[in-house]
Order: C-alpha cells, then sequence, then structure tokens
C-alpha cells in the first residue's frame, strides 16, 4: 500500500523485521503491530510473548502490505510522555531507524536524531500511498457516522425512586428507546458510589461525550430513580442508576431497585474512582450475587414461563467490569506482573467470604489519570468485546426486557419496615420476602414477596406456639396419622351423612360431632350420659400452626346449628310467602272491596294508574283516592287532605293530585253518602286502623329478630353491624338492598355476588349453602 524508499546510507532495508527479537533474533519479517506492547512482531515471537493469561487479551493488528506503523517515541514507555503529551494524539512513523530499531515522526526525528552520532545512522523513509490515505478517511468516515447516529439519543427516567415503573407498557418502552421492536438488544447497566462519575463514564464510552445522562457539579445527586437510553451503534440499552452511600430517602427500596437493574442487565460496569479498591465493592458484588440466585433465579424462570417468551431468560448472572480510575496509585496487578488482575479480584473476593457465582465473568480494567481527562477506551473496547460475546447472554427483543423488568418489579415490591432490616448485607432477604409476621409466634414469612396473588400460602420454617387468643390448634385424625396419612378434621353441627334437620335432632340430643373423611364420625361430645372425654386423648392428635395476618382461626366454633335453624325457619316462611302470595292478593283484594265505599272503583277493574298509566303487577298495591275513588299508583296518590264531603275528618287522608289541587269542589246531595254507606265508611276505618297496628307490630319485631340473628352467628362470621357494603361490589346495603353471609370466609355480600350453592366441610357445612362469588371459584373441598 505504501511505497518505501531508501536513504543512500548503507545497510539499508525496506521490509518490516520484528522489533522483539525475542525468537528471531530480528531477522524475521513483521506480521503483528501489537498496541501494547508498542512493537512490529513476527510469527513466532507474537506466539511466545502471549502466552502468558495476562498477556492474552494484547490487542494485535495484521500488518497488511504497506503498512505504516506509529512513532515509538511518541507512545514512550507509559503512552503519555514525550510528544504525545504535547500534542495528545500518535503520529504516524515517517522514518524506521535502522541502528536503534525504532519507528520515528518528524518531530521525534529532529529531537532524538539531530546531533551527535545519531545523526549518521541509516534510516528508511515512509510514504503512505492513496491507499493508506483513503483507508484513514473512511475510518474518519465511519467514526463521523458513528456520531450522527447517537445526536439524537436521549435518556427517559425507567423506573423512579419508589420502585414505580415510569413507562406505560411496552409500546411505550420501545417508543422512548427509538428502535425497532424486531432488534434483538442486550443491556448494559452502571454501578457505583454517589459522585463517582457513573453518568460522565457512559456518556464517553457510549455517547462520545454527549450530556446523554444529565451531570451536574452540585453536591446533590443529579440521577434520582433509574434512566435509559439507547445506543445505536453498539444495539444495547445503556441504564443509569442512582449512586451508593448518597443522602437519600427510602434507601432499602432504592437498594432492591439496583439488583432488578443487574438481573436485566447482561454487562454491568462497577465505576470507582478510590485510589485502592474498598471492601465496600467486593461487599456490594458479594451480596448482589448471593440475592440474585437466592431471589431472582427461580422468578426470571417463572417468568420465561407465565410470558411465553422465545427467548429464556439467562439464570445465569450479567458479566462484570471493575472500571478503577487512580490518580496517585498504581493500578491493579502492577506490583505483582506474573499474576492477572482478576486472579487478584478473586482472591480479594475469598479473604472477604464473599463468593460472586451468581456473574458469569468478573474483568478488571484500569486508567491512571496524570493529567484530565479521563481515557475511556480501555473501557470501550472492553465493553465491546464482551458485549460480542453471546455464550451465556444472547440479545433480546425490547419486549422480552420490558416484561422481565415489569415481572421482577410486580414480584419484589412495597414498603420494607426498618425494624425488620438487618442492615448486616447490602441485600438482606427483607428486601425480597414477605414481610408478614405471625401473630403467635413472631417469626417472619420465607417465601418471596406477593405470593398470595398467586394463592401461594404463607410458610416458615421455625415451630409456632399455641396461643389461646388464636386458639391456633389443628385437629388431626389419629387413626389416620397411624396409618401414614395426615388428614385434618374439625368440630362440626352433624355429620355429613345426616340430612339438615335430623342432624340438628342429633345435635340437640349428643352434641357435636368430629367426622374423618375416612373413619367416618369418630367422635360425638354427649355421646354418653357421663364420663365423656376429650377428644385430643382419644380420636386426634393436636398440631400448632402459625397465625398469619388476615387469615381466620383454626378450631373457632363451628357449631352452626343455631343458624342452620334460622335458615330454616327462614326457608319455610318465604317458600309460604311465595307460595300464598297470589291466593292471599286475591283474598285481600275481595276483603277489601266489601268493606269500601260505593264511589270506589273495586279492585278487580283496576288495572293501571288512573293518572300515569302504569299497569299493575301481582305486587303492586292500589290506593284509591278518598274524594274521586279511582284507583291510583303510590306516587300519584301521596298527597293527603280531609275530605268532610265524602265523610272522610276532619284527619287527612289520601287523595289523589287532581283532587288535591281542587279543594272548592262541592257534592250534590245526592252525592252525599247514606246511612248504609256510612256504615261501610266506618268498616273501611277500622281496617285501616287494624292494617296499620299489625304493620307496627311487625316493625317492632325486627329489633330482637336481630338480636336473634347475632346470637345465632357462628364466630368466624363478621358481625351485621360492621358490615357496610357488600365485600365484593361495594354496593352499600340498604333497607332494598338485603346483606348475605358467606358460609365459607364469613364475609357480607349482596344476593348477586352469592347465589352460588357448594358444601363447606371445613367450616360444618355438608350440604350445599351459600357462598360467595370467589370462594366458589376455589378448587377441591372448601
Amino acid at each position: 500500500m505504501s511505497a518505501h524508499t531508501q536513504t543512500v546510507e548503507k545497510g539499508q532495508n525496506t521490509t518490516l523485521l520484528c522489533q522483539e527479537s525475542y525468537v528471531c533474533s530480528g531477522t524475521d519479517e513483521a506480521i503483528f503491530e501489537c498496541d501494547e506492547c508498542r512493537s512490529l512482531q513476527c510469527q513466532r515471537c507474537e506466539e511466545e510473548l502471549h502466552q502468558p493469561e495476562r498477556l492474552r487479551n494484547h490487542e494485535r493488528t495484521r500488518i497488511r502490505p504497506g503498512h505504516v506503523p506509529y512513532c515509538d517515541s511518541c507512545k514512550g514507555a507509559n503512552g503519555n510522555i514525550m510528544h504525545a503529551s504535547m500534542t495528545g494524539s500518535r503520529q504516524i512513523a515517517a522514518v524506521r531507524c535502522q541502528v536503534c530499531k525504532i519507528n520515528l515522526c518528524v518531530e521525534c526525528q529532529k529531537r532524538t536524531h539531530a546531533g551527535g552520532n545519531r545523526r549518521k545512522h541509516p534510516v528508511t523513509v515512509y510514504h503512505a500511498g492513496k491507499a493508506q490515505e483513503q483507508e484513514e478517511e473512511e475510518e474518519m468516515d465511519e467514526e463521523t457516522k458513528r456520531r450522527k447516529m447517537t445526536e439524537k439519543v436521549v435518556s427517559f427516567l425507567l423506573v423512579d425512586e419508589t420502585e414505580e415503573i415510569q413507562v406505560r407498557n411496552e409500546e411505550d418502552f420501545i417508543k422512548k428507546l427509538d428502535c425497532s421492536p424486531d432488534q434483538h438488544l442486550k443491556v448494559v447497566s452502571i454501578f457505583g458510589n454517589t459522585g463517582d462519575g457513573k453518568s460522565h463514564t457512559l456518556n464517553h464510552t457510549f455517547f462520545y461525550g454527549r450530556e446523554v445522562f444529565k451531570t451536574s457539579p452540585a453536591q446533590e445527586s443529579c440521577t434520582v430513580g433509574v434512566w435509559a437510553a439507547y445506543d445505536p451503534v453498539r444495539k444495547v440499552v445503556v441504564i443509569d442508576t442512582e449512586g451508593l452511600l448518597g443522602a437519600t430517602v427510602n434507601l432499602s427500596q432504592r437498594t432492591r431497585l439496583l439488583l432488578k437493574v443487574l438481573a436485566i442487565s447482561d454487562l454491568v460496569i462497577y465505576r470507582t474512582r478510590a485510589d485502592r479498591l474498598h471492601n465496600d465493592l467486593f461487599k456490594f458484588l458479594g451480596d448482589a450475587s448471593e440475592a440474585y440466585l437466592k431471589h431472582f433465579t427461580k422468578e426470571l424462570k417463572a417468568t420465561t414461563a407465565r410470558c411465553g417468551l422465545d427467548v429464556p431468560l439467562s439464570t445465569l448472572g450479567p458479566g462484570v467490569i471493575i472500571f478503577h480510575e487512580t490518580v496517585y496509585t498504581k493500578l491493579l496487578g502492577s506490583d505483582h506482573p506474573s499474576e492477572v488482575p482478576e486472579k487478584l479480584i478473586q482472591d480479594r473476593f475469598r479473604k472477604l467470604s464473599c463468593f460472586p457465582e451468581a456473574f458469569s465473568s468478573i474483568h478488571y480494567k484500569g486508567t491512571r489519570t496524570y493529567n484530565p481527562p479521563t481515557d475511556f477506551s480501555g473501557l470501550r473496547r472492553a465493553v465491546e468485546q464482551q458485549l460480542e460475546n453471546n455464550t451465556t447472554r444472547s440479545p433480546r427483543q425490547p419486549g422480552v426486557i420490558y416484561k422481565a423488568l415489569k415481572a421482577l418489579s410486580d414480584r419484589f415490591s412495597g414498603e420494607i419496615p426498618d425494624d425488620q432490616m438487618a442492615h448486616s448485607s447490602f441485600f438482606p432477604d427483607e428486601y425480597f420476602t414477605c414481610s408478614s409476621v405471625c401473630l403467635s409466634c413472631g417469626c417472619g414469612c420465607k417465601k418471596s414477596m406477593n405470593h398470595a396473588k398467586e394463592g401461594v400460602p404463607h410458610e416458615s420454617k421455625s415451630r409456632c406456639r399455641y396461643s389461646h387468643q388464636y386458639d391456633n390448634r389443628v385437629y388431626t385424625c389419629k387413626a389416620c396419622y397411624e396409618r401414614g396419612m395426615e388428614v385434618s378434621v374439625v368440630p362440626k353441627t352433624s355429620a355429613s351423612t345426616d340430612s339438615p334437620w335430623l342432624g340438628l335432632a342429633k345435635y340437640a340430643w349428643s352434641g357435636y360431632v368430629i367426622e374423618c373423611p375416612n373413619c367416618g364420625v369418630v367422635y360425638r361430645s354427649r355421646q354418653y350420659w357421663f364420663g365423656n372425654q376429650d377428644p385430643v386423648n382419644t380420636v386426634v392428635r393436636t398440631e400448632i400452626e402459625h397465625v398469619w395476618p388476615g387469615t381466620d382461626g383454626f378450631l373457632k366454633d363451628n357449631n352452626n346449628a343455631a343458624q342452620r335453624l334460622l335458615d330454616g325457619m327462614n326457608f319455610m316462611a318465604q317458600s309460604v310467602s311465595e307460595l300464598s302470595l297470589g291466593p292471599t292478593k286475591a283474598v285481600t283484594s275481595w276483603l277489601t272491596d266489601q268493606i269500601a265505599p260505593a264511589y270506589w272503583r273495586p279492585n278487580s277493574q283496576i288495572l293501571s294508574c288512573k293518572k300515569c298509566n302504569t299497569p299493575f303487577k301481582d305486587n303492586d298495591t292500589k290506593h284509591h283516592c278518598r274524594a274521586c275513588g279511582e284507583g291510583f299508583c303510590d306516587g300519584c296518590s301521596s298527597k293527603t287532605r280531609p275530605v268532610p264531603e265524602r265523610g272522610w275528618g276532619p284527619a287527612p287522608v289520601r287523595v289523589c293530585d287532581n283532587c288535591y289541587d281542587n279543594r272548592g269542589i262541592q257534592l250534590d246531595v245526592a252525592e252525599l253518602p247514606s246511612d248504609e254507606e256510612g256504615g261501610t265508611l266506618i268498616a273501611r276505618k277500622v281496617g285501616e286502623a287494624v292494617q296499620n297496628t299489625l304493620g307496627a307490630v311487625v316493625t317492632a319485631m325486627d329489633i330482637p329478630l336481630g338480636l336473634v340473628k347475632d346470637a345465632a352467628r357462628p364466630a368466624y362470621w363478621v358481625p351485621d353491624h360492621e358490615i357496610l357494603h357488600c365485600h365484593n361490589c361495594r354496593k352499600e346495603f340498604s333497607i332494598k338492598l338485603s346483606k348475605h353471609h358467606c358460609r365459607a370466609c364469613g364475609q357480607g355480600f349482596c344476593d348477586e355476588c352469592s347465589h352460588d350453592r357448594r358444601a363447606v366441610p371445613s367450616r360444618g357445612w355438608d350440604h350445599p349453602v351459600r357462598v360467595c362469588f370467589n370462594c366458589n371459584k376455589k378448587p377441591g373441598d372448601l
């Protein structure tokens, strides 16, 4: 590609030779240029030099025809002295000194070979040809294209400090990322202490220094919550997090939020500017690994199955790059050339008893900043190298990323009580486990958060103690237990084989029963006239169970004989009422017509309201106007006034709206009531008085009936005075809307939400009884 020209001095050679002379003694043609070794190397020297593990990751470029190397003097021993420190960039070599065996740019040649004996050293002159210049122009154009691709990138708030996701749905997430729904992406996130420059690092590593993530010189943290942006060059979702050790409220929730971000990430950058690596770094990563394996691995598997994701979420954690920037101290591994930094990091983890087993890999990348700005090129190369590795974490669509984050947020959410916190760990179990505490013994539930939404009961590994307040005993059949089965039994009013009325009769004679599904009735409380033993000593075993908030007791009184009797009486009364409704209406209408005044229209002829023409139904009441005698509905005859011309006075009586407005009406003498009609009128008044008296008696009977219902109520039923609205539809109860108890849960419901019928053996109801809509959906026996 480039033309080589020789000077007239003797001993010139235009071929690029190996500069290491490690195996070949400098006679073989150079095949590679190692940027970190800062030399040209032949095939044999390159293989031998990079056999040690700490040198295997050196970046090497294969030399093509016409290759022009960089100036060796500009790079210097540490890459930051001499001409490079003045120009801030690496220069292409102009000549090669055949004696010194180094490549020199024009400036370095003048500075080092202008005088003395070096002046006579033979040199080879390099000339960059058109192909080399074109290649540099293409590289420049490619760099320019990449910068332009990131010019419109903006960040957005993904999760706030209260763990609430700020994007509405999957489509909104893709829209804010400004990427294709079918684009396969990886996730890169950054962690570190507050003020260590995490946002600044992401801006320079991915977005060429543009302030995509906000930075600020103020003391207050400029990053609150979790922010995200899309890098269109590397096809990654970049996530910026809130710093550790900051002055913040809700510290526990914000720390838990970091692990959710870590769980959806493919690569994690831990940024630190400490001159020496602190124990907090290793403690954070070790605790994060333990919490990830303990709480998140199972949830990620469940999310894959629940959401039907095509791409399985990896249960192996992300890779980690520790980006360490120092000013006054050497980088990790500088004092131990024979050991790689990653080996020293593993030793530190082991000494602190922290084991980062969840992470797929841990890499160390350090940079020493003598003078700002910080060099992020090494971190950028390390990130790109890790993103190309798809062995453990494969790219996935943005919708999959959102679903994983949403599932983790729904599972692990809610407030964390400070009095239950264990501050010896960055990620204690309290961040991810249920916060419910047993009311009897005070031990906590060991299930994951929000497990009740999936129907999973509370669980604790410790044994509970008996509390008389909660009566947390459970009976199991002793005979079944001896046969290797554990069958729970409860005291109840009657056996399942008895009819409701026969069961009540047996209960009155021999008391409650304990019935086993396998053994039948194993105990009756009053089976003998005397000498009845306690069931615990004879037929059942007792176990103590935990009492979790929101759950019922275990051996509450299930003797529902009184309520059964009331239900039976109500059923009989309702049946008689419904069957006799038609005949009663007919008889009532006939009796009313017999004692009605002559000017009243008979009930059989009144089919609709005289004023509004509303047809009367069987249950509707017809009202006669005392003035005109026509039939009206209650709404059209609600007004009252005396009607002395008809003999109704001086007390006001019911009249229709028309007669109420025409108060001045005068009747003819022929229309005045006769003696016979006067007697009929007296009979009608007596009938109305009797009807009003009976209504008052029925109303007065409602009060003691309520007291009887409360006395007959089973212990697990919610008292009537505490039920203000339906437990399901939230409708308020009134005179027109009756309340009903579910025989399974004991809550109050309206008729529409509790019209199903099922047996509830656990509560002593062996025959189908009223249950609510929610209890009816439960599988198995209630």
